[in-house]
């Protein structure tokens, strides 16, 4: 077996904010993302049970920290390392924490992850 050796490290890709994921920073200072919630059961939701047709999502403070380093430029290492530096307490299994939270975000829509070439 060869081995790959232009295997892509998750650390080394580039998340970057969905376009149609409006968000701002909130009154405590925290990041809150708009969800419109589209499609036909939303639709019955809203009109027979008054269901918002948006919501928001509010970030805690190490979520919200991060969301703010999403640029689409910046890597995964390096929103790690200015994350420890910014919040030493967070340096406990961060990398696999932070990886986990960008995953998250991906599968939910909320970010986009592309390699750095």
């Amino acid at each position: 077996m060869t081995e790959n050796k232009n295997k892509l490290n998750y650390v080394d890709l580039i998340p970057a904010h969905s376009k149609d994921k409006p968000w701002s920073i909130n009154d405590k200072n925290l990041v809150e993302i708009t969800v419109e919630n589209k499609g036909f059961y939303n639709k019955i939701a809203q009109v027979f049970f008054k269901k918002p047709r948006f919501s928001f999502i509010s970030l805690d403070e190490y979520g919200s920290y991060v969301w703010q380093q999403i640029d689409g430029r910046t890597d995964i290492n390096e929103i790690g390392k200015r994350l420890a530096q910014k919040y030493p307490g967070a340096k406990d299994k961060l990398y696999e924490r932070l990886c986990g939270y960008i995953k998250i975000l991906e599968r939910n829509g909320y970010v986009t992850v592309r390699g750095n070439n």
